[in-house]
C-alpha cells in the first residue's frame, strides 16, 4: 500500500460511525452543562457546540454535576445559548503528525497558523494524552547531546533521553537560551511549544532567535496567554505527542517547552472552573498529577525508537524557587538548571548558576579527564564567591591563600568562558578544551581517549602514539 493510500485509509479509519447528541442546559462564565448524552462521555471527552450550522465549537469535559457534563470550551462562547445541541466526538483526540511538519508552525489543535497551507496528514494517530513508555521497556539515557552552549556542554552536560527543568524569574533569559539549544543541538528535530507565551514574542522567537536554519527543523507549537485554559494546556500536549511521533521513527528528539508553569496555571483554571478545591497556592490536586504525565512522555523510547530530550522552563514566582510548582517539576525532572537574575544584572548571559545546577546524568557522561577539569572550575568559582565580599572591600592581601590568589585570576576567565552571544555556537569538544587552556590543564579530547580505549598495543607491547587534542584558545599567563 502506497504513503496516500495509508492516509486516506487512516482518515477512513477517524470517521465517526454514530453521532450522540445532547444540549445545553446552563452556562456560567467559560463552564457549559449539557444533557441527554446517556453514558456516552467521560473525563477528556471532546463534545463540539453547534450554535449554527457553519459554526462550531470543541469543547471537552472536565468534570460532571448532578447527572450532567461540565464542560470548557477551546475558543469563545459567542452564540451559544440555551438548547444549543452538543455532538460528542466518540474518539480520543488524536494527532497524526508527518515529516513534512518540519518548518511549520501550529496551534494547540495542530491546525497551521503559519500561512503556508494545510499540513500534510501522517498514516499513523497519536494521541494527545498519550501514556509514556513502559519503565521497564525503555532504554537507558544515551550518549551526551551537544547542546552548542558551552556551560551547558561543559557544566550541565545532557545525554539523550534526558529531561532538566530550567528555573527561572521573568526577564532573566530563558527563553533565549531555549532557542539557541534549539538553533544550535545535534539532535536530529527540535519540538518547541510555546504555551501561554506573549502573541507580539512569537515572530520574534521564530525570525530573530530560532533564525530560518533553526526553524527549517523544528515544528513550533503556539497557544498565546490570551487564549482559553484549555487550549494552552491542549499545546502542551500537542508538543510531546508531535515528538513521539518522531521519537518513534527512531530519531533524536529535543522537546522544548516554555513554560510548564503556564501549562499549570492552565490546569488550575480548568480544576477550579470543575470544582476542584484548592490547595498548595491555590492550585488543585490534578495539577501536580498532570504534570508528572506530561513530563514522564519525554526520555528514552522503547528498542529501536529514538529518545527525546526534555528541556522544560519553569517561570519562578517572584524568584522563589520553591514555589509549588518549581518543587513538584524538580522532583519529576533529570536535573535542574537555575538562572539567577544577579548573574544577569551583571551582564552575564546565559544567566546559569553553575554552583546551583544539576545534570543527574553527571559525571557518566563526561571522560574522568572531563570530570577533573569540572572538578577544577567549581572548586574555584566557589573559593572566589566565598571570598567575594572580603575582595570587594579590599580586605583581602594577595598572598595569604594561594587557592584565593588562583581564584583571582582563573574567575575572570571563567567568566568569560560562561558568556556567550546568542550567535555563537561551540561544540563539547571545543568546550572542554577552551575550558583546559583556561585552567592549563592538559586534555587529549574524548574523541582520542575513545581511540584509545578500542586501540590494540603493537607486538612488541607499546602503546599507539597518543594524537594531543589541540585548542585554539591561549591560555593567560598567570603573574
Amino acid at each position: 500500500m502506497d504513503r496516500l493510500s495509508e492516509q486516506v485509509a487512516a482518515q477512513i479509519d477517524q470517521l465517526s460511525t454514530k453521532e450522540i447528541y445532547g444540549e445545553v442546559t446552563k452556562i456560567l462564565g467559560l463552564l457549559v452543562e449539557i444533557a441527554g448524552f446517556g453514558r456516552g462521555l467521560s473525563i477528556g471527552s471532546i463534545v463540539h457546540l453547534k450554535p449554527s450550522p457553519e459554526k462550531d465549537i470543541p469543547c471537552e469535559v472536565v468534570g460532571f454535576r448532578d447527572g450532567h457534563a461540565l464542560l470548557m470550551p477551546f475558543g469563545t462562547l459567542e452564540g451559544v445559548g440555551l438548547g444549543c445541541p452538543a455532538i460528542i466526538q466518540d474518539k480520543p483526540p488524536a494527532i497524526m503528525p508527518d515529516e513534512r511538519w518540519l518548518g511549520r508552525v501550529i496551534n494547540g489543535m495542530a491546525e497551521p497558523i503559519d500561512g503556508k497551507g494545510a499540513l500534510y496528514e501522517g498514516a499513523h494517530a497519536i494521541p494527545l494524552k498519550n501514556k509514556p513508555p513502559l519503565p521497564a521497556s525503555r532504554q537507558r539515557l544515551g550518549a551526551q547531546l551537544d547542546l552548542g552552549v558551552r556551560a551547558m556542554n561543559a557544566f550541565l552536560a545532557t545525554c539523550q533521553g534526558q529531561r532538566m527543568g530550567i528555573f527561572a524569574g521573568s526577564g532573566v533569559g530563558k527563553s533565549v537560551l531555549l532557542s539557541m539549544m534549539a538553533r544550535y543541538t545535534s539532535a536530529d528535530v527540535a519540538v518547541i511549544g510555546l504555551v501561554g507565551e506573549r502573541g507580539r514574542e512569537v515572530q520574534e522567537f521564530l525570525e530573530d532567535d530560532l533564525g530560518e536554519d533553526g526553524l527549517a527543523r523544528s515544528v513550533v507549537v503556539v497557544a498565546t496567554g490570551d487564549e482559553p485554559a484549555l487550549m494552552r494546556r491542549q499545546a502542551a500536549y500537542t508538543t510531546l505527542a508531535v515528538a513521539e511521533y518522531f521519537r518513534g521513527q527512531g530519531k533524536q528528539v529535543l522537546c522544548l517547552i516554555d513554560s510548564v508553569t503556564r501549562f499549570a496555571m492552565a490546569q488550575r483554571e480548568i480544576g477550579l472552573s470543575a470544582g476542584e478545591p484548592p490547595t498548595s497556592k491555590g492550585y488543585p490536586p490534578t495539577t501536580f498529577g498532570e504534570l508528572a504525565r506530561l513530563l514522564e512522555r519525554a526520555g528514552p523510547g522503547a528498542p529501536g525508537e529514538g529518545s527525546i530530550t526534555g528541556l522544560f522552563s519553569v517561570l519562578v514566582e517572584g524568584d522563589d524557587h520553591n514555589e509549588p510548582i518549581s518543587d513538584a517539576v524538580r522532583g519529576i525532572v533529570d536535573g535542574h538548571i537555575v538562572m539567577d537574575r544577579s548573574i544577569a544584572d551583571r551582564g552575564r548571559y546565559p544567566a546559569i548558576d553553575i554552583l546551583k545546577s544539576v545534570s543527574r546524568s553527571m559525571p557518566n557522561a563526561l571522560t574522568d579527564e572531563q570530570n577533573a577539569l569540572i572538578r577544577k572550575a567549581k572548586k574555584v568559582i566557589t573559593t572566589y564567591e566565598d571570598m567575594a565580599e572580603l575582595i570587594r572591600l579590599g580586605a583581602y592581601r594577595r598572598g595569604s591563600d594561594p587557592a584565593v590568589d588562583e581564584a583571582l585570576i582563573l574567575y575572570p576567565q571563567i567568566e568569560e568562558f560562561l558568556t556567550q552571544n546568542k550567535d555563537d555556537r561551540t561544540l563539547i569538544e571545543e568546550s572542554f578544551a577552551r575550558l583546559a587552556a583556561i585552567l592549563e590543564m592538559p586534555y587529549e579530547g574524548a574523541a582520542q581517549q575513545a581511540i584509545e580505549r578500542v586501540s590494540p598495543s603493537d607486538a612488541s607491547g607499546a602503546k599507539p602514539e597518543r594524537a594531543r587534542f589541540t585548542s585554539t584558545a591561549k591560555p593567560i599567563r598567570r603573574s
